[in-house]
């Protein structure tokens, strides 16, 4: 590879604008929704979800930057607890503890302002920027620099105030990936927020990447650039009423990626990066049912009665005259109803396909099932803990759908299952679809021998009551694709 040279940034492109974001623009406006309800009937229903999003943030954005290591286990006690030395052992981190806090408590208050400036409506400026650097690096004293020689050699760190020296990294390959000079500096930073100024109009998550993107091209900090990136992609998704994403270390070489495409003027993949991350927070978010956890902390039997005292609710809701708003979110059932009709049509082709190729002699069953349909098997188990794994709660007191298909070659069958579902402890007008096969061996007097079940859907196809179908049509066809592909190796390695 060769060396990466630094050019100004540039503003927002027709090419940036034209990102096919339709799978989860129609959940922003039905998040802020949910969450304007939320606020009147329940202020602190989600209180304890922000909490805890903020301190995972806290401890991610460090490790993606390699200030320190965690382990899992400890992460997942302080982002549950709060920010405490004697929740970390020595063995949980490759720093110690007490310096571990201080930095973490030093990302979490960078996220405190950031949500400070979005409630005082304070704009974005140079005098922001280098505040949130301040903070970011309060209990950091120094940082690696790079002469003109090639030569590391450390500084001191210049706490809210830009570069003084070039802070261009050389990669594994040997080559030198060159940011903004500092003479530069003020200037691109200025076209960076006019420019910004001007996008309030923008996609949100478009807006970010962008922001998030041109940020790091001139990084003009001497260190801790990729931290106040992602403190201000949070300040772009506050203003509009969406939550912060989590860069999770996890993604950390994919992210990494994404920031190189867009270096070559492609933001589509840190665009689609930063909305299945947005989505999957949001769906967390809508399954929280904070009161009723802290309802169980507190008394078990408390918990009973609330749980009692809900089905009576749900029971009178039902014998009441229909409530128009509720009836509007319902609407996302006829959305799922025409994307089980997709799914219907495009799996009896598929499987038509799958029975010529393998010389099967019994034609695919294929049917619709669901709350519509007399075929009610909806593999609940199953969603269950699919949902459980990504932090969701399927709401199973609303209609469901699904479409199963299924061939058997000699010995061997294949049962995949599309399941359409609700999403949160309430009715949010929001539902996911996912995937899910069954391989079956059946010995030669036709008894069960062995029965498989796997998820074949890596992420779920996601939509709302506000959701066009004709919009995401071809997308649901791609994911069904996908999903299809997984369950028809896994068949074709038993055949």
């Amino acid at each position: 590879m060769a060396d990466y040279r630094w050019s100004p940034i540039k503003p927002l492109t027709v090419e940036d604008r034209a990102i096919d974001l339709a799978g989860i623009q129609a959940l922003y406006e039905t998040w802020r929704e949910f969450n304007q309800r939320v606020q009147k009937s329940s202020p602190n229903q989600l209180t304890e979800f922000n909490r805890r999003l903020v301190r995972r943030l806290s401890v991610e954005t460090g490790i993606l930057e390699r200030l320190y290591d965690l382990d899992r286990g400890t992460t997942e006690a302080l982002v549950a607890e709060g920010f405490a030395e004697e929740l970390v052992a020595r063995g949980s981190t490759n720093i110690e503890p007490s310096r571990l806090i201080d930095l973490l408590r030093d990302q979490e208050a960078a996220v405190q302002l950031v949500i400070d400036c979005v409630a005082k409506k304070r704009e974005l400026t140079k005098s922001v920027m280098c505040e949130l650097h301040a903070i970011l690096t309060r209990h950091q004293e120094t940082t690696e620099a790079i002469d003109q020689f090639g030569k590391r050699f450390q500084i001191s760190l210049l706490k809210g105030k830009f570069k003084a020296q070039p802070n261009n990294p050389r990669r594994p390959d040997g080559t030198v990936h060159e940011y903004c000079p500092p003479v530069h500096v003020e200037s691109e930073v200025d076209n960076l927020l006019r420019w910004f100024g001007e996008y309030a109009n923008e996609d949100p998550i478009i807006l970010a990447a962008w922001l998030h993107h041109r940020f790091t091209q001139i990084h003009p900090f001497q260190d801790g650039n990729g931290r106040v990136a992602r403190a201000l992609t949070t300040m772009v998704l506050l203003r509009a009423q969406l939550l912060p994403l989590i860069v999770d270390r996890d993604l950390r070489t994919e992210y990494i990626k994404s920031l190189e495409q867009a270096d070559n003027e492609n933001l589509a993949t840190m665009a689609t990066i930063f909305a299945r991350l947005e989505r999957n927070t949001i769906l967390q978010a809508l399954s929280v049912d904070a009161e009723a956890e802290i309802s169980h902390q507190e008394s078990l039997t408390t918990a009973v009665i609330e749980s009692l005292a809900d089905k009576l609710r749900k029971r009178r809701e039902n014998l009441a005259p229909p409530d128009p708003a509720v009836a509007v979110l319902r609407t996302v059932n006829s959305v799922a109803a025409r994307l089980r009709e997709r799914a219907r049509v495009g799996l009896t082709a598929a499987f038509d396909e799958l029975r010529r190729a393998v010389g099967g002699t019994t034609r695919p069953d294929i049917y619709e099932a669901g709350s519509d349909r007399p075929h009610t098997h909806y593999y609940r188990l199953q969603v269950a803990r699919t949902a459980k794994k990504a932090g969701k709660i399927p709401n199973f007191g609303e209609d469901h759908y699904s479409v199963n298909a299924s061939l058997r070659v000699e010995t061997e069958q294949l049962n995949f299952v599309v399941c359409f579902y609700h999403v949160g402890w309430a009715l949010t007008g929001i539902m996911e679809a996912h995937a899910f096969s069954e391989v079956a061996s059946y010995g030669e007097q036709g008894q069960l021998l062995k029965q498989d079940f796997f998820t074949c859907s890596l992420e779920p196809f996601v939509f709302t009551y506000r959701t066009n179908p004709s919009q995401i049509e071809n997308a649901f066809a791609k994911w069904l694709d996908a999903a299809l592909a997984v369950a028809v190796k896994e068949y074709g390695d038993r055949l």
